[in-house]
């Protein structure tokens, strides 16, 4: 006996019921979307293959058996194993690019995407800006923001896992920039230059191991490389701000997103002059330190 044929049902009623069952499940939101109906759409656009700018005639349209089953895999596996949107749909954008992501790499949701789409500004000139380094890349979400809004610079996007680096590697050879975004296989600084760069910039791991265990289920899908540091989280940052002047230029500028361990920055590092910098879009948590305040800190 042949099964009937399930009834069509179009987008836009596929989405409202998404976004009830994600409601429902009370899951944790932060790796990219902040509410149940963004993750509903990510996952009813990927389930559907929808262009990202779909009319509401194309809402309306009916989605095939095969479209529904596939949105029913992935929402099961967004409650049931508490997997991040992004590392279902494996999609992501980052300053306006958008950029593959998966289990390999942390989900890029740093605010230091505003920063990077003014070009630094006001904290260096652009215009002289010719080397960056991004430290801990992953993705290379902010080496391949850097070159996009920073168009006369090269930048080396440095990572101690080679997985991440196959990651960033792919998202490079996307966004056609081999020949100015370069992925170093790199401990902190040991594969640098010293006195090279106008720029580094990071985003590298600021979890305490307290912290780190009471993260909710949807942190275990991250590499944990990229985001444990140590007892009090800090072990990458003391690392950064020991040796970041001895590879910047004159003039150059230190970055660091340390995200919730900024009370922590201040308090284990009193005699450094940080700017910690606002951002429109929201987020907080990142220091600026040139290469003089880093060398006067030390002395002090």
């Amino acid at each position: 006996m042949r099964r009937a044929p399930q009834p069509q049902v179009s987008a836009a009623v596929l989405l409202r019921r998404a976004t009830r069952a994600l409601q429902r499940a009370r899951l944790h939101y932060g790796h990219g979307t902040d509410r149940a109906r963004d993750d509903a759409a990510a996952l009813v656009w990927h389930a559907l293959r929808l262009p990202a700018e779909a009319s509401a005639a194309r809402l309306r349209r009916g989605a095939t058996a095969a479209q529904q089953e596939r949105l029913r895999t992935l929402l099961a596996r967004r409650i049931s194993k508490r997997v991040p949107v992004v590392y279902l749909t494996h999609r992501c954008w980052f300053a306006g690019l958008e950029l593959y992501v998966d289990e390999r790499v942390l989900i890029p949701r740093s605010p230091l995407a505003e920063l990077i789409e003014r070009a630094f500004a006001p904290w260096i000139d652009a215009a002289r800006v010719r080397r960056i380094a991004d430290v801990g890349t992953g993705s290379g979400c902010i080496a391949i923001a850097c070159a996009r809004w920073l168009p006369r610079a090269r930048v080396d996007a440095l990572d101690i896992s080679s997985a991440a680096l196959e990651v960033a590697n792919r998202n490079i050879r996307r966004h056609r920039l081999g020949r100015r975004v370069r992925a170093v296989k790199s401990d902190h600084f040991s594969a640098l230059s010293p006195g090279a760069y106008d720029i580094i910039v990071s985003n590298p791991p600021y979890v305490g191991r307290a912290e780190l265990a009471a993260l909710p289920p949807e942190y275990r899908h991250e590499p944990a490389l990229a985001l444990a540091a140590g007892r009090d989280g800090l072990d990458s940052v003391r690392v950064i701000l020991r040796d970041a002047a001895r590879y910047l230029r004159p003039g150059g500028i230190l970055v660091v997103e340390v995200g919730n361990s900024e009370t922590l920055v201040r308090r284990n590092f009193p005699r450094l002059p940080f700017t910690w910098l606002e951002f429109a879009r929201g987020g907080g948590g990142v220091f600026l330190l040139t290469r003089e305040q880093l060398i006067e800190g030390k002395r002090n």
